[in-house]
């Protein structure tokens, strides 16, 4: 579990199936960009995954929840857990923590778009990133006509690397082309005052 002021972000589970569906239920004008879980069949499937995944060592997923009330308001995850093959004698060889990852698959409900729910979960999942796994980048994808998601990252620090054409799926089961970026371990230290400085002004 990680823990902040507005949020925590506890591992994701079968007694977070409720939450999940009423987060996602008010407006899903929100989520034409992302597969967000709509009703109880599809938020079981979610965390069915999402828990395959953990048992694979790909992803660790993670409810959103607010830390004043104990309500449900999204999900997140760390996925693409990558392992390299460090020579022996290197520092880094034998490591069990991932040596870079990605964030993704995160959603909001309509009432915590704009509070400090977003930057508060990034910054908890990138300290954890860098600061315990020791991680030599994080990296972000989002569909490049997702201008929201897009402008977030870049207010978070995000530097952006590209664009992957036909590169994952999207809500609207088309292939859409994902707009890549990252942040590496140099720069972490100036993207965690500021992310700190915002949630300081929340």
């Amino acid at each position: 579990m990680l823990t902040g002021k507005h949020i925590r972000l506890e591992p994701l589970e079968y007694r977070h199936v409720d939450g999940l569906v009423a987060a996602s239920a008010n407006d899903s004008s929100l989520y034409q960009w992302s597969p967000v879980p709509q009703g109880k069949v599809e938020a079981t499937s979610y965390v069915d995954t999402a828990l395959a995944w953990r048992d694979a060592g790909t992803a660790v997923s993670f409810a959103i929840v607010r830390s004043d009330d104990g309500v449900v308001i999204g999900s997140t995850r760390f996925f693409n857990l990558e392992r390299w093959s460090w020579p022996k004698g290197h520092p880094r060889h034998g490591r069990r923590d991932p040596d870079v990852c990605e964030i993704g698959y995160t959603w909001l409900a309509r009432s915590a778009i704009r509070t400090a729910a977003n930057t508060e979960a990034k910054l908890l999942m990138l300290t954890h990133a860098f600061e315990t796994w020791q991680v030599l980048a994080v990296c972000f994808h989002t569909d490049s006509r997702n201008q929201r998601s897009r402008t977030a990252l870049e207010r978070i620090g995000g530097k952006f690397d590209g664009i992957l054409r036909a590169h994952r799926m999207a809500a609207d089961y088309i292939a859409r082309d994902s707009v890549r970026y990252s942040i590496v371990a140099a720069e972490w230290p100036a993207v965690k005052q500021q992310l700190s400085q915002f949630l300081s002004q929340a």
